[in-house]
Order: structure tokens, then sequence, then C-alpha cells
């Protein structure tokens, strides 16, 4: 358990750092909120309709916020002071991570965080790799349901194979309530590809400008068949390759969700249970293939945003107790899959996905 360390979380009073800083206390770390907006700091720190695990009235040690902004480099080394972790909760993430990253390889502790825009992870891995592995830093991007859960996934489903064919991530979500912060990634991302799309094929990224295909996939029971968006890329495809042998790696989007993620007036998710969590279902569903050969791995839960808290938060756990996969490299940048034992975490998270 987290024994009193001080984890910052920057960005603290989103939609998921909200989520990340309840799994924190729960796990017996003490959060350090941050971000640019020293009054949402305040009132996350004092709010009285926060409750700790007890139930008691707020959580113990919010009242150490530190305001940073990704702009001012001394204000996020004064945010990391002291502290054995940060966990970048901010997007877009083509705006905070590299600064984040930046004071973490100063202040000497590991960086994590949750994007999931697939250009904000391909400039981690390709940036700071080398630097992060000199300063002794372990960087781990996309630890979060995009990236992270289905790297984990993958890994796991691969088992003692060193190569496959293909990997196929689908999600089937019963709907998506983006928050403000996703829509504002997904512009950013968009700029960024000139409004083309990105896949994962023959072993490097590409960019296309067609129209994605629509395609039936067989979830498993009781979801069973349904409608997805085709080559609907996430941050697997980046996160998958870092360290797998699979030159097609290819994700899905239950339909309904990508509607109501390009709707403009598709409201925000709201909580449906005293966790705070929405009422949305989430089945995760991996293929790998080789050969003539298949196999898969599943998860199943509820909300992934509330979701992403429970994975980052055992991340961190992971690396500072020293909980690492035999034989990986605990400096330089690595995903979820690379870092830790796959399946071991996957059963640690149980509580939270089936």
């Amino acid at each position: 358990m987290g024994s009193g360390l001080k984890i910052v979380v920057f960005g603290a009073y989103g939609h998921t750092g909200r989520f990340v800083v309840a799994q924190l206390v729960e796990r017996g770390f003490v959060p350090v909120p941050s971000g640019r907006d020293a009054e949402k700091l305040k009132a996350l720190a004092f709010a009285s309709e926060l409750s700790g695990p007890s139930g008691s009235s707020g959580w113990p040690g919010l009242d150490d916020y530190r305001p940073a902004s990704v702009d001012d480099p001394a204000s996020l080394d004064r945010a990391l002071a002291g502290t054995a972790a940060v966990i970048n909760c901010a997007g877009p993430f083509a705006t905070t991570a590299a600064p984040l990253i930046e004071a973490a390889l100063r202040a000497g502790i590991p960086y994590v965080d949750v994007a999931a825009e697939i250009e904000a992870n391909v400039d981690t891995f390709t940036h700071f790799a080398d630097r992060a592995r000199t300063a002794g830093v372990l960087i781990v991007p996309a630890m979060a349901f995009y990236g992270g859960l289905g790297d984990l996934l993958t890994t796991a489903a691969m088992g003692d194979w060193t190569t496959a064919d293909e990997a196929h991530v689908a999600y089937g979500l019963s709907g998506w309530h983006p928050t403000p912060g996703t829509r504002t990634a997904g512009v950013v991302s968009r700029e960024r590809r000139g409004g083309g799309r990105v896949v994962y094929t023959n072993g490097r990224l590409e960019l296309r400008h067609d129209t994605s295909p629509t395609q039936e996939w067989p979830f498993p029971a009781p979801m069973g068949t349904r409608a997805v968006i085709g080559e609907f890329t996430m941050a697997d495809v980046v996160t998958i390759p870092s360290h797998l042998s699979i030159p097609e790696v290819r994700t899905y989007m239950s339909l309904e969700a990508a509607r109501d993620l390009s709707a403009p007036d598709t409201p925000a998710p709201t909580p449906a249970d005293e966790s705070g969590r929405s009422a949305q279902t989430f089945l995760v569903d991996v293929v790998v293939r080789k050969g003539g050969s298949e196999r898969r791995a599943v998860a199943r839960g509820q909300d992934i945003y509330a979701i992403t808290a429970p994975l980052v938060v055992e991340a961190v756990d992971r690396i500072l107790t020293g909980r690492t996969r035999a034989g990986a490299e605990t400096v330089g940048v690595a995903s979820a899959g690379a870092i830790f034992d796959a399946a071991e975490f996957l059963r640690a998270l149980s509580p939270h996905i089936q």
C-alpha cells in the first residue's frame, strides 16, 4: 500500500483526476493536487462533499495543494518537490506531457500519465526514452483505459508467444459521454493529423484520409455481435508495438459509442452511483493471431474514466515497490505491458475489472 507517500496529481480537479485522487487515498497514498487553477485546487482540497474511504468529510493531506503551470518550469519544480511520483491527468497531453516529464526528470521521480492521444504518446516514446534512461527515471505513458488496458490484455493473451501476425482490440461501450477534456484532446489530435486518421499496419503508423469502415465484431456473450467502426484507432497502436512484435494492430469502437463521441450535443458523463461512476459499461475484447492460432483476453467493467484510476494507481504502487516484470528495464519509457507482469496486474484489478 501507499504508506503515506506523496503523489502529485496534475489536473487533480478534472473528471479523471478526481477519481485518481480518491483511488490514491484508498490505497494509502497522500495525493498532492496540482494544476494551473489555484481556486479549483482549493475547492478540491476543502470541498465538504468529498469523503474518504471511511466516509469522513474531506480527504487528509489535500490541503497541500500546489498550483503550477506547464508554462512555468519553476512552478512545476515546486509542485514535485519532496514527492515520490507524478501522475499527469491534464490534457491535452500534447501540451502538458513534455513539460511535466521534464520536471520529473529534474526531480528524479517516476512520471505516469493517462494520455489517450496517439501523437502525444508517440512524442513521449520518441523524445524521452534515451533521456529518461540516462536520468534513471521511469516514464509510463497511456496508463489508462485506452493504451494501458488494451496493452495489458494483449500482452496477457500473447502468453509465451514472442511474435504474432495481428492484434485486434475491440471496444464494446454501451455509450460514450465524453468529458470536455476528451473533446479538447480530440480537436488537438485532428489538427495535428490535418483531419486524417491514423492506422498501424505493416509495422508502422500510417496517415489516411478516407472514411473508417463499418463492420461487425463478435463480442463475447452476453453482448454478442455488434456493429463497430473499424480502424477507430486509439493509443493501443502506440503502446502495443512499443514492445511486442506485431505488424498489424487494429482497434475498433462500438457504433453507438462512436456516434455519441462525434455528436456535438452529447452531454458529459453524470454520476450514477455514490463513487461518481457513470452508468456506462464496457467490454474490451482482444484477439491475437499467429498463423492458424488465435488467443483471446476479455475485460468488463463500468465507466471508462473511473477505471483509469485503479489502473494508474496500481501502476504507481508497483513502480514504487519494485513490483515490475522480471527482466524489464525499469528506466526509460515503457508501456504497461512492457514494464509489468500483465496477467498478474490484471488479476490485481479484479475488484474493478471482470
